[in-house]
């Protein structure tokens, strides 16, 4: 059954991807690359609020997002979302798995109770918590510091993507926080190199990129 369980979100990893790339919500332009808000240049532009418009991939991102959370994070009680992208996704997986969720805002309301959390959880939960996108890590890092501000215990963190930059491998080991994503820029490029949708040529500059994301030049 294990088995069968991964063979299953491998094949739906796959399709993900494609719906991904068909419905332009991953967009990769090695030939004409974007700018970030951050001065990144970047040969991809990922916007995954838009899996929200798609019921079919969502609810394959969800089911897929449990298995994996059940797998990673078996000692999960409560399912988190960070504000603003990865609420909704929070809120499916949490439906399937029948577990309470909270969602965790950038920072804390400027009236009312001044909450930064909306939801209850205990010292005692083990919370997950669900971004749609990792480049960084910064702002589900925060959100892990949050929770943790608020008495709760972090047990991880997922989403449905990840760039895979040095960048966040350094900011999870420096905040001793595991990362489980669903989908990765190098399952990404694998997947568009072998279905013969980039170049060689393509994919080496799309490589080059992620090696030294802040210094590449197209």
């Amino acid at each position: 059954m294990k088995l069968l369980k991964r063979s299953l979100i491998k094949m739906h990893q796959d399709q993900i991807i494609s719906a991904l790339i068909a419905n332009k919500i991953i967009t990769i332009s090695p030939d004409k690359p974007f700018t970030y808000a951050s001065g990144m240049h970047s040969p991809i532009y990922t916007d995954l609020r838009l899996t929200i418009s798609y019921p079919d991939l969502r609810d394959m991102i969800a089911s897929d997002l449990a298995t994996l959370i059940k797998k990673e994070f078996p000692e999960a009680t409560i399912i988190g979302g960070v504000a603003t992208a990865g609420i909704p996704h929070a809120a499916l997986v949490a439906e399937k798995l029948h577990l309470p969720m909270i969602y965790v805002r950038p920072k804390p309301k400027d009236h009312g109770r001044g909450r930064q959390i909306e939801g209850r959880f205990s010292k005692d939960d083990q919370v997950v918590l669900i971004d749609d996108l990792i480049t960084t890590g910064g702002s589900v890092l925060n959100a892990v510091q949050a929770t943790q501000k608020d008495g709760g215990q972090v047990c991880g963190v997922s989403s449905i993507f990840t760039y895979y930059l040095p960048d966040a491998k350094e900011n999870f080991a420096k905040a001793n926080v595991k990362y489980a994503p669903l989908l990765s820029y190098p399952e990404l490029l694998k997947k568009e190199k072998k279905s013969g949708h980039i170049s060689a040529d393509q994919y080496e500059v799309l490589r080059h990129w992620h090696e030294d994301p802040w210094h590449w030049k197209n």
